[in-house]
């Protein structure tokens, strides 16, 4: 850390270069060590020499118009959305606006070589192009869910982007010397470290969707309730932002206010949310290239999977209860204890609602349908419940 501040390294620049240090190791351990572009779930095979370049030449082309008219569509919703260009999210337009006449040249030929493989290589974008060329019938479905994977990925990779330099420089600028000497600022250093492996790994996520890796989006969700369920929870759409409906810190003093002069109730509360930030950076980490919201990109059953089907909104949520502590207030009025932690009931709510969104849409997935069967029989969370409410365990399902 010392070094890097030393050296001026950081700054936003600096925190895309740890982006490509995080990115790169990632990609080369999911070619070399899992083999990812061998899984058939790529929609490649590597068995057969690739078609010649004339038998694909004319659906690269038409695949090439449709991916390109989906970038300027989300270039013009960037240019009228007037936060875009305010706070963290300026960055991120700067940096689209250098990168993208660098994607438009690469991308023809990675289409071009990847369309020789691809066992099916129309897709969204092609039925994109195939519109807007007048090339006969167009598969709307396959158009549907071309709209909803770029909106899943033009509003959430500026969303990340955006907050990489904050979560990158509070770490780096991090004096490791005083947080030492101290349980509160220790703990938040290490919070601190966790949002910077969670954000530096989920926006990897976001920029490398590419079949080659078997990281494509399978789906997004095609139901409205769950993109009303995320979108609540982001800016500019964000509920629980200062002045919001579910804005539940009214009166309120953050966990180490109200434990000054308690150093074992400190250090027990620091390490527990250090514990909550850890296991929610993990579940990110479980993803690898194929995190992001709104979509189905493989079905995960390691990692904190194995103990729970939603272990990020889990340990966010119990995050926000023990670090706000909403039923204590500096007003002295039982008014806002209330209110504050209703509200922030009601934002558990919402994470519940949004768990059963992804539920309702990753259950058309036989895989997911038998990981979730095993999770009410096995998982700690069910167990726990069926114990304290005397019911017995979900019988297997047929074949599952």
């Amino acid at each position: 850390m010392l070094l890097a501040r030393s050296f001026g390294m950081d700054g936003p620049l600096a925190a895309l270069v740890a982006l490509v240090a995080c990115g790169v190791p990632m990609v080369l351990w999911s070619l070399l060590v899992d083999r990812v572009h061998r899984s058939p779930t790529t929609g490649i095979d590597w068995t057969v020499p690739p078609r010649p370049w004339r038998d694909t030449l004319d659906t690269s082309l038409t695949k090439l118009a449709g991916l390109w008219s989906t970038w300027c569509a989300i270039a013009i919703f960037y240019a009228c959305g007037r936060w875009y260009w305010e706070g963290g999210y300026a960055f991120a337009m700067g940096f689209f606006t250098v990168a993208a006449p660098v994607l438009v040249v690469l991308s023809i030929p990675y289409v071009l070589w990847l369309d020789r493989r691809l066992i099916e290589p129309r897709d969204g974008a092609f039925a994109l192009g195939a519109l807007l060329l007048g090339q006969g019938e167009v598969d709307r479905e396959a158009l549907a869910e071309h709209a909803r994977q770029w909106a899943v990925k033009g509003f959430f990779t500026a969303f990340m982007i955006s907050i990489v330099p904050g979560n990158y420089g509070n770490v780096v600028r991090g004096d490791l010397g005083v947080a030492l000497a101290d349980p509160v600022s220790l703990t938040q250093w290490l919070i601190a470290v966790m949002f910077l492996i969670d954000v530096a790994m989920a926006t990897v996520g976001y920029l490398l969707t590419m079949k080659p890796l078997d990281a494509h989006i399978r789906s997004a969700n095609p139901y409205a309730a769950g993109w009303a369920a995320a979108l609540i929870c982001y800016p500019p759409f964000i509920l629980m932002g200062q002045g919001g409906p579910l804005y539940y810190h009214t009166g309120t003093q953050e966990w180490s206010a109200w434990l000054a002069g308690h150093p074992i109730a400190l250090a027990l509360a620091g390490a527990g949310l250090v514990a909550l930030t850890a296991i929610y950076a993990w579940a990110t980490v479980a993803f690898g290239l194929r995190f992001s919201n709104l979509t189905h990109r493989g079905i995960l059953t390691h990692g904190p999977y194995r103990w729970s089907k939603h272990p990020a909104y889990l340990s966010k949520n119990l995050f926000w209860w023990l670090s706000s502590m909403p039923f204590l207030v500096t007003t002295g009025s039982m008014t806002d204890m209330v209110r504050n932690t209703v509200t922030i009931a009601a934002v558990s709510g919402v994470y519940y609602w949004r768990a059963r969104t992804e539920e309702r849409h990753l259950g058309a997935d036989p895989a997911y349908r038998d990981y979730a069967a095993w999770m009410d029989r096995n998982a700690p969370l069910p167990r726990l419940l069926r114990r304290i409410g005397g019911a017995p365990a979900p019988l297997p399902r047929a074949g599952g």
